[in-house]
């Protein structure tokens, strides 16, 4: 029996028709192992990946190989996305036997949860020196039957190297100058100054780098970091991994010059690109970062909000084609011919021209990825905006790829806070008001009366899993950028909520964190990464919002905690700059201070936007005016208007700067 139904997972629910039978995670699935005493199949993945789907129908659709999976096996079957400590746990285990991971994560486990045999994507027949699916689930099948003695002593030598993988946690200190000094120097090795980025292909978008790379600038004058982030930016900006004609990113690009990327698109991907295109615009007036910050924030929220105000996690790379098969980019990709169908000849020319579209084809069956080449010379923008708004009129006809509504609660906090920024930045109202949505929605359902996070939700039902780390670190940063947009201290009050269970759940001794907390489901290894992968790692999103926490309201254990925290990114920045990007990026708040704004005036006005417009790493600003602003904002307390006049008070280092009316000066004062 397939015991999927009535999951909240859309990728678990896209396996509830299988005839395998699927368990979700659970003691009671590992109980039943053991009655019947066979070894588990775990099968991880995700609603948006490709080759999920590929062994999904290959394997799990099919009833041959169902029937043997049942008889021998009990399978089960977990989302990667609300469970991320359980993939993080047996994808260390899956590095460290073969060396590399990814999805599907296929891992055989004993009945007590202990891996012996690993995986990712398996054919259905045997291919380039991979055994067949069968083949693997035979041998496994055999090994247990035949030679158990072996199979425990594997088992129990994996989960013993896990047990005892200690942290460096960098000693006593933070990061200073030096690490991030060498953290910009091993950046710098790496750039690829060709086509901007980090590192050959596959080419991630490398959002928390150029976050710590602007902040840098703005902290210390530094050039060189400036072209990077903006080349890099520019590049990802023209190239085929963003979307020219609906906006937002694409998840990666397969080749380092960002022509065909891989097509679904990410809530985290482009919640964090958009608040990085917002922030090089505000360091460098650029017209291109304003237009790919904005046309970002409006795909998120015309594609990926839910009817409950949140925001959903994914949209796939597959969708039907002409002839009806479901495959990678049929949504997005164009040939000369369909241009024709849509523009006519000579309007078609031009497209092609402008978009890079070939005879040849740049991606697959002579179709071509859109993307804005360097040497398509001048434009008629008129033009382009025309034929841009045509075929994404007739590509709106094509069949849609399909969309993982889920909520989870870390990636929702990142488009809060991007989407509150970008809004206050470009006076977009409407923005602000779908973060607010977003973060009502947060409060109501996934905080809802348990006063502990849920990590994700479905159609305002929350899931049944428990928020980790980055849940609390994301959220809260989403919160606290809300109540620096929009002066609400009640934001910044459940900012500090959820920090507070940050430090009594996840913190341990010495500053470390642990990505689950102290009372959560206990695993073969508490999992504890503080690097940064596609998103912030739970541990540095949280250093960075304990440390913003502690600029509002000078809480002297939430300044500990972030210091405390930050000691692993005195580490592994210089070590390994590009996997701890965000760690970096809060270092240098650190550095500046951070700078603390309040503003004794209306939110909104002149002082408050130049405030928020200032580029200071990690600066806080608090707007409010009347005898209440004080109950709000701890900032705001005793710093009254001066001469009547919206006044602006400049703090850092426990020194403040004499008050100002004057927003030139407070721009001056904030890097404006």
């Amino acid at each position: 029996m397939n015991r999927l139904a009535g999951v909240t997972s859309p990728y678990l629910l896209q396996h509830a028709d299988n005839p395998v039978d699927w368990w979700p995670w659970g003691s009671e699935a590992f109980e039943e192992a053991k009655r019947r005493d066979v070894p588990v199949l775990l099968s991880v993945g995700y609603a948006a990946c490709h080759w999920c789907h590929v062994m999904a129908h290959e394997s799990f659709e099919d009833d041959e190989t169902a029937a043997y999976l049942n008889a021998h096996f009990v399978p089960v079957k977990v989302d990667r996305e609300e469970r991320p400590d359980v993939d993080a746990v047996y994808m260390e285990a899956v590095q460290a036997a073969t060396g590399h991971g990814g999805w599907p994560m296929t891992v055989f486990l004993t009945p007590d949860a202990e891996p012996f045999y690993f995986g990712t994507y398996f054919p259905p027949e045997p291919r380039h020196g991979s055994p067949s699916f069968q083949q693997v689930l035979e041998g496994v099948t055999t090994a247990w039957t035949d030679r158990r003695e072996e199979v425990a002593e594997v088992a129990g030598r994996i989960v013993a190297d896990l047990a005892g993988r200690s942290l460096v946690h960098g000693g006593d200190g933070v990061p200073g100058e030096s690490e991030v000094a060498q953290a910009l120097l091993g950046l710098t090795r790496e750039y690829d100054e060709q086509h901007g980025g980090f590192g050959g292909a596959p080419k991630f978008p490398p959002a928390m780098a150029v976050e710590f790379l602007l902040r840098h600038h703005a902290r210390t004058g530094a050039e060189g970091a400036l072209q990077m982030a903006a080349d890099t930016c520019t590049a990802m900006a023209r190239g085929g991994i963003y979307d020219q004609l609906g906006g937002g990113f694409a998840r990666y690009s397969v080749d380092r010059e960002w022509i065909v990327p891989h097509f679904e698109k990410m809530l985290y991907d482009n919640a964090l690109l958009c608040r990085v295109y917002a922030h090089l615009w505000r360091a460098t007036g650029s017209d291109e970062a304003r237009r790919i910050a904005l046309e970002t924030a409006d795909f998120m929220v015309r594609e990926l909000r839910t009817a409950e105000g949140g925001f959903a996690s994914a949209l796939d790379a597959d969708s039907e084609d002409a002839e009806g098969r479901h495959v990678e980019g049929a949504y997005y990709v164009w040939t000369p011919e369909q241009l024709r169908d849509v523009l006519g000849e000579d309007d078609a020319a031009f497209a092609a021209a402008c978009f890079g579209v070939t005879e040849e084809g740049t991606f697959e069956e002579g179709a071509s990825v859109l993307r804005l080449p360097g040497d398509a010379g001048p434009v008629d923008a008129a033009r382009v905006a025309g034929v841009r708004a045509r075929l994404l009129a007739a590509r709106d006809e094509r069949p849609h790829p399909g969309r993982d509504d889920k909520v989870v609660a870390a990636w929702n906090g990142l488009a809060i806070a991007a989407l509150a920024e970008t809004g206050a930045y470009f006076d977009r109202p409407d923005l602000v008001e779908r973060a607010t949505e977003a973060a009502d929605l947060l409060v109501r359902v996934h905080l809802g009366e348990v006063a502990r996070l849920t990590r994700t939700s479905k159609d305002g039902r929350a899931g049944d899993n428990a928020g980790v780390l980055e849940d609390y670190g994301d959220v809260a940063e989403g919160f606290l950028a809300l109540a620096a947009v929009t002066g609400e201290g009640a934001w910044l009050e459940f900012a500090g909520f959820l920090l507070d269970i940050v430090l009594e759940q996840f913190t341990g001794e010495g500053g470390q964190l642990f990505d689950t907390a102290h009372d959560a489901e206990q695993l073969i290894r508490r999992p504890q990464d503080p690097t940064d992968s596609a998103t912030p790692s739970g541990w540095t999103a949280a250093a960075g919002a304990l440390l913003s926490y502690a600029a509002y309201t000078g809480s002297e254990p939430h300044r500990t905690a972030a210091e405390g925290a930050l000691g692993v990114v005195k580490a592994l920045g210089p070590r390994v700059p590009r996997f701890v990007g965000w760690g970096l990026a809060v270092a240098e708040a650190l550095l500046d201070g951070p700078r603390e704004v309040a503003v004794a005036g209306p939110v909104g006005g002149e002082l408050h936007r130049t405030a928020l417009l200032g580029r200071a790493p990690g600066a806080v600003v608090a707007a409010g005016e009347g005898p209440g602003a004080g109950a709000e904002f701890p900032l705001l307390v005793d710093r009254p208007p001066v001469g009547g006049e919206p006044t602006a008070y400049v703090c850092r280092h426990f020194v403040c700067d004499a008050p100002t009316t004057d927003a030139g000066e407070l721009a001056d004062k904030l890097g404006g």
